[in-house]
């Protein structure tokens, strides 16, 4: 029987990203919203509730931990999409006998011990932190508010209009202090299988900085991981939904 899915979106996404690849996948899929649900697309995604400026990953893996709980599944493959990478970290770390497999699709990984902004190319840390602390501050948000044109660049680069639409209709705001806050992997065990899915076509992160996200993993404790290319933008799940699904139907589970 295959096993499950527990799919963990991005910054600005919601569950709703996963919708084109959900059909595709073998077996029970679970899209999960992490906190706050309210800005999860719809009318309310832009809203600046002040949970934004206080969440952490503990509070998105208390989430994420409740969803998967109340869907009643045991183990499950956990599957993340970019900002989503250090919420299946910090999951992998709190249950790591539940979880069959780590998959970064286009993650951020921080080095061990340090924040995502420390994974940034230094050209961008300065202004991100300072994009951070007028967040926490209530004077603005470093990953919402994005306008349109923006948007596009970083999101929309291999979608059709109709895709493009889906993305701009739904895509939203986010916390403000997860970027720079440190980050551990210590406890994922050595024999978790990991994989990390690297995009050829992304704006967002762009491939060589995947390249040297991919090394941070590596140089975790524990950090074996395998790489799989698609020539894909950074919302793969909505522009090749059938390949990414084909890829994670392959992925091997811990026995």
């Amino acid at each position: 029987m295959p096993m499950p899915f527990v799919l963990v979106h991005g910054g600005g996404h919601g569950a709703w990203c996963w919708a084109p690849t959900m059909p595709h996948l073998l077996g029970e899929v679970l899209a999960i919203d992490l906190p706050p649900k309210s800005v999860r697309g719809g009318p309310g995604r832009h809203e600046s509730v002040p949970e934004l400026r206080t969440l952490t990953l503990d509070d998105f893996a208390t989430s994420a931990l409740a969803d998967v709980d109340a869907a009643g599944l045991d183990r499950f493959v956990l599957v993340g999409h970019s900002m989503g990478g250090l919420t299946i970290s910090q999951l992998a770390r709190r249950v790591p006998d539940r979880i069959a497999h780590l998959v970064y699709v286009s993650c951020i990984v921080p080095p061990e011990g340090g924040s995502s902004v420390d994974a940034l190319p230094a050209e961008l840390r300065d202004t991100t932190r300072e994009a951070i602390e007028r967040g926490r501050s209530g004077d603005g948000n470093p990953i919402g508010g994005l306008d349109e044109a923006t948007a596009r660049f970083m999101f929309c680069s291999d979608l059709d209009e109709e895709q493009a639409r889906f993305v701009l209709d739904n895509v939203g705001t986010d916390a403000v202090g997860i970027l720079d806050e440190s980050v551990t992997r210590t406890g994922i065990p050595p024999n978790l299988p990991k994989t990390y899915v690297k995009l050829l076509q992304d704006q967002s992160l762009a491939p060589e900085l995947q390249d040297a996200l991919i090394d941070n993993l590596r140089a975790s404790p524990g950090g074996d991981v395998d790489v799989i290319t698609i020539d894909a933008g950074h919302d793969v799940m909505i522009s090749r939904p059938k390949e990414l699904a084909d890829v994670l139907n392959a992925v091997p589970s811990s026995s």
